[in-house]
């Protein structure tokens, strides 16, 4: 399991599998400043450490944490999902 992160991408890998991956977009977001778009929540707009929190919350539910994991439920509250 690991996250990798470069400057303007996120990849995260699950025994050497692909599981999410996360991009920034200078044209995202509308007031020019750019976001990060996570690939499990693709119609959402994230800031560069929600974007590695989505990723870390994805990495507990590749390795079979379900929704009852509290760091599960700690994260997605974080992020309003």
């Amino acid at each position: 399991m690991a996250i990798r992160i470069d400057e303007d991408s996120m990849t995260l890998t699950v025994d050497d599998r692909v599981v999410a991956t996360a991009r920034f977009s200078q044209d995202a977001a509308a007031d020019g400043s750019g976001a990060w778009i996570v690939s499990t929540h693709p119609a959402r707009l994230f800031y560069r450490d929600q974007a590695i929190t989505a990723l870390t919350l994805a990495e507990r539910l590749a390795v079979g944490h379900g929704d009852d994991d509290p760091f599960v439920k700690t994260w997605r509250k974080e992020l309003f999902l």
